[in-house]
């Protein structure tokens, strides 16, 4: 079974060919592949269904072998991933139901048009005795955007309480923002199924969103993340286009023995 992996701003993830793994993967297979002592190691797993031209249908598998309905970091490498092989500058990739196009931008940059980011009113939410005020955000995916300073302790602390938390059934994602200036803000990010994260595409996106709707920041708004920084456009209607870079690591293939079990 070959793999190719990369990582986007250090959100890695295993990129794989449904077309040469034979069968659609398990999460028990991804939770093995993701695993950094005893597999592979990685924060997703991309499972490429159909690849045609410039066109590409994925699977997007977080590391505890669920599924995700969009990933700015993950979907942003598929793009790259597909216009190399296509030798196209601009290709489009369906996670599901939802398409978004990308186009290179040169070097490692990809700019991809991520759709509309839905803002909800804010609100407030008991965590152990802690009162949050969160701001619910949907980029395809759920969001819980928290104005508190990113330290990662508290990250660690909050991130899991707030993902499981009864009001999110599906669970979220969580991030803590700090806001640094009229068009920045910092993010530290708990990523649903996957834990904290140096960085994501969609947690960007739903950062800038309740940025500029609760009036904290103007579009465009560089959002800094552990890994690096993204860039999010929102236009009046908060569609949003993301800039960031994706690159290869290795390529590799997993031994039969491992394979076997």
């Amino acid at each position: 079974m070959r793999f190719a992996k990369w990582h986007g701003l250090g959100n890695d993830y295993l990129l794989v060919e449904q077309e040469e793994v034979g069968t659609p993967l398990e999460p028990d297979l991804v939770r093995r592949l993701c695993d950094y002592h005893f597999g592979v190691g990685s924060d997703g797993v991309l499972e490429v269904l159909v690849a045609d031209g410039a066109h590409a249908d994925i699977v997007i598998w977080n590391p505890d072998g669920s599924t995700a309905e969009l990933s700015g970091n993950g979907t942003r490498i598929a793009a790259r991933w597909l216009a190399r092989r296509a030798g196209a500058d601009e290709v489009t990739i369906a996670v599901g139901d939802r398409e978004v196009r990308a186009r290179m931008r040169g070097g490692f940059e990809v700019e991809m048009d991520m759709g509309p980011v839905e803002v909800a009113p804010s609100e407030a939410l008991d965590v152990n005795g802690t009162r949050l005020e969160f701001t619910p955000v949907s980029v395809g995916n759920p969001h819980a955007v928290i104005a508190r300073d990113p330290a990662r302790d508290e990250l660690l602390r909050l991130g899991p309480l707030v993902e499981n938390h009864p009001r999110f059934p599906e669970r979220t994602n969580v991030q803590l923002v700090r806001v640094d200036s009229r068009t920045e803000a910092t993010a530290g990010v708990w990523e649903r199924g996957a834990g904290e994260t140096l960085s994501s595409g969609t947690s960007a996106c739903a950062v800038a969103g309740a940025a500029v709707v609760n009036g904290w920041c103007d579009s465009p708004v560089t959002i800094h993340l552990a890994g690096g920084d993204l860039l999010v456009e929102l236009d009046s209607h908060l569609h949003a286009r993301l800039t960031g870079s994706a690159q290869e690591i290795c390529t590799g293939d997993l031994s039969e023995e491992w394979l076997a079990g």
